[in-house]
């Protein structure tokens, strides 16, 4: 095996090994810090497997045809034909990074402070399981290889909602699931369809259509699109959201928002489109009428709320609405949108969890009327929260810029009056999720100390400084070099796009 081959099945093996060895260490803490340390070496295992693909760097040569980086193919299910592949190229490696590095600063999160509900051990053998699915999602090339480590991922997340969320965590972690098993049944039916009609669930060779027919490609990718529209969530799918990340325990909640929505995007982007490019063109006018409702919808709601987690987890609708709108463009321009999109706010939008609850466990409460002055007692804190909404609304100079803009631009050079309507209407939602923010912010940071507030004080523990220090970091340096994210995937994307407009 080549070293790319040990790296690719390192990524998964590493944290499930971790899972194990902290289920099997008896003391809480030292368990703890044995899937910190899991956890650290599967973001070492993933770094690297940037390089060496063509050329020095993966991206150094583009290439005509959609082909991996590096790739593991084994017979799996032989009387099936079904194969153990997995594979790293620009359009997953940069999720691939992302999901080891807020895995590894959620686990050493958790060696600071484990949330009330259950032991830490079990909270950290839990975290790295879902890592292990989340990743698989991601490096699958294989169709039913893709759906099972997509549903390995939905008991250990209800576990944590269940187990170390709030008082009405049940109820959440409950519509969480069904949500999702609804999802898993139109995911395994289209699956079904594709592979049943191809004779193969090798996505490489399904990409471009694999000589399915039209009307498998339009029935496919409804199947396919409407599973993963569950997942991202996109609206109007996306009830489950609110209450799941309102009720998750801060490092679930970061989990949540940071990598596992992008299951979903990343799904409609490797599978959905690229395996039915028929379907996708003919949804794409639908799929950009819901993305700027989403878009829309999602600001309007995020004016009306008052609590801190529920605000930035209704932000996410918006964020994801952007998302789709650069898929539904087809467009290289459109996807690049879609993936640097989706690093952003997983980037972003896990800083905010992490600082919303930091917020809510210093004061007791995250309810916007009993939160204001917090400048004034916790200085830092209050700049850091400023910092995270700024991101998030989408400043220049900053990771959220750059997905946001991208998608509109796509739309409009998609051209016609539908699509330069949806490009202008996503702009007045970029506008209104600046409002949102900038009202969270006024509500929160400004004006005299609530009573809340007021005890608040502390500075920041060192364990906060290093969960948060890296993603206040990544969100600077995407801002201002996005070719951290473009670069890598602009000949996958190129050659995506190639295969599917044909």
């Amino acid at each position: 095996m080549t070293l790319g081959q040990v790296l690719l099945v390192a990524v998964l093996v590493v944290p499930a090994l971790g899972a194990v060895a902290v289920a099997a260490t008896p003391r809480d803490r030292a368990a703890r810090i044995v899937g910190t340390v899991a956890a650290a070496l599967t973001l070492l295992a993933a770094v690297p497997l940037v390089f060496g693909g063509r050329g020095w760097f993966a991206w150094s040569a583009g290439t005509p045809a959609v082909r991996p980086w590096h790739q593991v193919d084994l017979p799996w299910v032989p009387g099936l034909a079904l194969r153990f592949h997995l594979g790293v190229d620009g359009i997953s490696w940069p999720l691939v990074v992302l999901t080891a590095l807020l895995t590894l600063l959620c686990c050493a999160y958790t060696v600071w402070r484990v949330p009330g509900g259950g032991n830490g051990r079990a909270l950290v053998a839990l975290l790295l399981v879902v890592e292990v699915g989340i990743l698989g999602t991601f490096l699958a090339l294989d169709l039913v290889l893709f759906f099972l480590f997509f549903e390995v991922v939905l008991l250990p997340m209800y576990a944590i909602i269940a187990g170390w969320g709030g008082a009405d965590r049940r109820r959440a972690a409950r519509k969480f699931a069904l949500y999702t098993l609804f999802g898993s049944v139109l995911l395994l039916v289209g699956v079904y369809v594709v592979v049943a009609a191809a004779g193969t669930a090798d996505v490489v060779a399904l990409t471009g259509g694999g000589g399915l027919s039209r009307g498998t490609q339009l029935a496919a990718f409804t199947l396919l699109a409407l599973a993963f529209a569950v997942k991202s969530p996109l609206w109007p799918l996306h009830s489950w959201l609110p209450d799941a990340h309102t009720q998750a325990p801060t490092v679930g909640s970061v989990v949540l928002a940071g990598v596992l929505l992008k299951m979903g995007t990343y799904g409609l982007i490797r599978v959905a489109v690229g395996v039915a490019p028929e379907g996708a063109r003919w949804a794409a006018p639908v799929l950009g009428v819901l993305a700027v409702a989403a878009i829309l919808v999602g600001s309007l709601v995020c004016l009306a709320q008052s609590e801190v987690k529920r605000l930035i987890a209704y932000s996410s609708v918006g964020h994801m609405g952007f998302v789709l709108l650069g898929v539904a463009t087809l467009t290289a321009t459109g996807i690049q949108a879609a993936l640097i999109g989706n690093v952003a706010h997983g980037v972003i939008t896990g800083l905010l969890f992490f600082l919303a609850g930091a917020v809510k466990d210093r004061t007791g409460t995250g309810t916007l009327a009993e939160l204001s002055g917090l400048r004034e007692t916790a200085p830092r804190l209050a700049g850091l929260l400023a910092f995270g909404a700024i991101a998030s609304l989408g400043l220049p100079g900053l990771a959220g810029f750059w997905g946001e803009a991208f998608a509109v631009v796509a739309a409009i050079q998609v051209g016609g009056p539908l699509w330069t309507t949806l490009g202008v209407l996503a702009a007045v939602g970029g506008a209104l999720t600046a409002a949102y923010f900038l009202r969270l912010l006024r509500q929160v940071t400004h004006g005299r100390p609530s009573p809340a507030v007021s005890p608040v004080g502390a500075g920041l523990a060192g364990a906060e400084l290093t969960a948060w220090a890296p993603l206040v970091l990544l969100a600077l340096a995407i801002g201002l070099v996005p070719a951290l994210v473009l670069g890598v995937a602009e000949a996958p994307v190129d050659a995506l796009i190639g295969v599917v407009s044909r």
